[in-house]
């Protein structure tokens, strides 16, 4: 007999759920508000940064890797190449020492067999010109990673789902669950829809805490500025003169993007403004506009004066220790959670279909432990989730 599976929401973790899904022969049905790619969501904008710099964590670099492999064959299988090979150079304002995110980054993909190349000063002034010379004193450049057109994998990722048959409901606002005897058999949507299944998958994002508000304890959704910038002279802004970037993060929280389509994507990374998904409106602070100015000034002179062309407010959704959730609900049978990683995730999107099918089905997977239902302590993962965004960054809309 076929599982029937409902999933909610149709980002990365959703729509790479169902895909994996189906190819175990579960029967999927996908609920999502629409549009898909949905404007609001983390899975949407122009691009999200793919690397495997984690700072000494081994098993996100080892994900990554499995995920770059991925990103290759979906160059070759989508209609259009989604995955850009720009490289990856990650600098600081003062040299590299231990403890240090970019350190532990390069000691790491060291350890990994990789071969990142250390920058001094000049090297970074001669092979990076449009950055501002001395400003940036060490750090390496890294040619394995780059970014994914995040917009268009969702788009393709959906035509493959249509292809094989998976069932895409929109205009759909799930409300409550429905439940017999402590089992989850179903959902029921705002406008009074009902749709049952054998299993029901949460891959809301920031919703999932409105959904299950249990896990209200452990995620927090935060909102983080965006900005397109025209480029008045695009060639130092294109590869191999540029490349995706982390400019000295841990201090000024910023990354960014070659330019695409004549526009520069910037993104800031930190603590982020606390946001609830339908309560709060997201708005740019102007401290943030202010911050980026000064990057500008001082890192790309030629964009002092660019035009912000757009801006948003991408909200993330990360547990509390960081590390995504990825799991049965302990005590509601039939509910499964597939979230928390929105500030990081988008990167891993050939590999999390099977990661989260794994975990549905019970199986042994070595990367899973990490992300299954837990207990945190709050006191010790205030320091982690501090220590996070230095080592962690990402992807602000994912980066």
């Amino acid at each position: 007999m076929t599982n029937k599976v409902i999933i909610v929401g149709a980002g990365v973790f959703g729509i790479t759920t169902a895909l994996a899904l189906w190819e175990r022969n579960y029967d999927v049905t996908i609920l999502d508000p629409g549009p898909i790619p949905h404007p609001l969501a983390s899975s949407t904008d122009i691009a999200k940064v793919v690397r495997m710099e984690y700072g000494a964590d081994e098993q996100y670099m080892a994900m990554v890797e499995a995920a770059l492999e991925g990103w290759d064959r979906w160059n070759t299988e989508f209609s259009q190449p989604v995955y850009h090979q720009t490289g990856v150079l990650m600098v600081r304002r003062t040299p590299m020492n231990s403890g240090d995110y970019e350190y532990e980054s390069y000691q790491t993909l060291l350890k990994r067999g990789h071969t990142p190349q250390r920058l001094s000063a000049d090297e970074i002034a001669i092979r990076f010109p449009a950055w501002k010379p001395e400003t940036y004193v060490d750090g390496f450049f890294h040619q394995r990673g780059g970014y994914a057109e995040s917009s268009k994998v969702i788009v393709e990722l959906l035509k493959a789902g249509e292809e094989r048959g998976i069932h895409y409901q929109t205009g759909h606002v799930v409300d409550r669950f429905i439940e017999r005897d402590g089992h989850v058999t179903g959902v029921r949507t705002r406008k009074g829809d009902k749709f049952e299944a054998d299993i029901v998958v949460i891959c809301a994002g920031a919703w999932t805490r409105v959904l299950i508000p249990e896990l209200n304890n452990v995620m927090k959704s935060t909102g983080h500025s965006v900005f397109h910038l025209t480029v008045p002279k695009p060639d130092p802004f294109t590869p191999p003169h540029f490349s995706v970037f982390t400019a000295d993060i841990t201090s000024t929280g910023w990354y960014g993007f070659p330019a695409i389509n004549g526009e520069i994507k910037l993104g800031h990374h930190g603590p982020g403004q606390p946001l609830h998904p339908i309560n709060d409106k997201r708005v740019v602070p102007d401290s943030d506009r202010e911050d980026l100015r000064n990057l500008l000034r001082d890192t790309f002179p030629a964009l002092e004066n660019a035009e912000i062309v757009y801006s948003r407010v991408c909200l993330y959704c990360d547990t509390l220790d960081e590390h995504f959730w990825i799991d049965y609900h302990p005590e509601k049978q039939g509910l499964f959670v597939a979230a928390g990683g929105s500030g990081h995730g988008f990167k891993f999107a050939p590999i999390l279909g099977n990661l989260v099918a794994d975990a549905i089905e019970r199986k042994a997977n070595n990367w899973l432990p990490r992300f299954r239902w837990r207990e945190l302590d709050l006191t010790k993962t205030g320091e982690e989730a501090a220590r996070y965004r230095g080592e962690h960054v990402d992807n602000a809309s994912g980066a």
